[in-house]
């Protein structure tokens, strides 16, 4: 096999597809959440934020676990998606999606909550004065000060939804052609014994994740 085949490039463009689209999710409610975790004081925040943060210290398997109990067929969710869609989102490519949106999430909330509270509130508070909306301060006056960390967020959390295995093989299953990302397709590769084609998959992934992190070690300077 070499570089030109559809065997090799499948994989690669679905996990870009995959990490794409997560990007978009985790980027919108990892913002969304951490706005609302930094405007506004409430009973149970603490374990609420501990919630928001666990996938990024549990097992892939065990994030995969859960995954397929809430959008099982057995769920109320997994039902109410079945009988909208007429199908289920187990082992498609929908479920590498969710599978790779919640593990990348946690990064994008952290570094939006930490963008936002390096914010000198006086500016914000400054800005309400003058008679602006909370809507227009945000898009206007937080977005853009906090820009720097939430690309750093987005780059991280482009790099953690490439990367993903655990929980996307569990959930999403390693169909060729229809499920299989990246790791998924070096583990099969090295299952087969197929060394040669597992080492251009893996260059591929450390290409990459390079360029992503090389990204922003060069926005930081």
């Amino acid at each position: 096999m070499n570089i030109t085949d559809m065997a090799f490039w499948t994989p690669v463009i679905l996990s870009l597809k995959v990490a794409s689209v997560a990007l978009i999710l985790a980027f919108i409610f990892g913002v969304l959440a951490a706005r609302l975790m930094t405007k506004y004081q409430f009973k149970g925040k603490v374990v609420l934020e501990t919630i928001l943060m666990l996938p990024i210290v549990l097992p892939p398997t065990v994030v995969g676990f859960i995954l397929i109990i809430v959008f099982g067929k057995k769920s109320y969710i997994g039902q109410l998606i079945h009988m909208i869609f007429d199908h289920g989102v187990l082992f498609t490519i929908y479920a590498a999606i969710i599978a790779s949106t919640v593990v990348a999430f946690p990064l994008m909330y952290q570094s939006a909550k930490n963008g936002f509270l390096s914010i000198d509130q006086h500016i914000i508070e400054a800005a309400r004065v003058d008679g602006n909306s909370e809507a227009r301060i945000f898009f206007k006056i937080i977005i853009p000060l906090s820009k720097n960390l939430l690309i750093t967020g987005a780059m991280l959390s482009f790099a953690r939804a490439l990367g993903e295995f655990g929980a996307t093989l569990m959930f999403a299953g390693n169909i060729p052609g229809k499920t299989q990302t990246l790791p998924t397709a070096v583990y099969s590769a090295i299952q087969s014994g197929n060394m040669t084609l597992a080492w251009m998959w893996v260059i591929s992934i450390i290409t990459i994740s390079f360029v992503m992190m090389l990204f922003i070690r060069v926005k930081e300077n």
